[in-house]
């Protein structure tokens, strides 16, 4: 997905959550044409919930929260009123050809 390509990962808690589905997806939207004027090939949204509430999302799964993990993204939300268990916090990241050049 990023081989030979720039590409924006954004990750969010939850895809369905108000401030993720109502903020968040829309600014990347509204900015998408923008950002691909200047070199952006893709952007991508990642969250940790399955596979199938991802694709009605349209974007990508982190079922398990294995990537979330491996860049330290994970945030444990289990306590919280509605227990939405281990989730992923928001960043962004710019991946140019397979390797991260900005990250926060």
């Amino acid at each position: 997905m990023t081989a030979n390509k720039k590409t924006i990962l954004f990750g969010v808690p939850g895809a369905f959550t108000p401030i993720c589905s109502q903020k968040h997806l829309p600014r990347f939207a509204e900015k998408g044409a923008e950002l691909k004027a200047n070199g952006i090939d893709k952007i991508a949204c990642i969250s940790v919930n399955d596979a199938f509430v991802m694709k009605a999302f349209l974007l990508l799964s982190d079922g398990n929260g294995n990537f979330t993990k491996a860049i330290g993204c994970e945030l444990d939300l289990s306590d919280k009123p509605v227990g939405l268990g281990v989730r992923s916090r928001r960043y962004a990241m710019l991946v140019e050809d397979g390797v991260v050049k900005i990250f926060s």
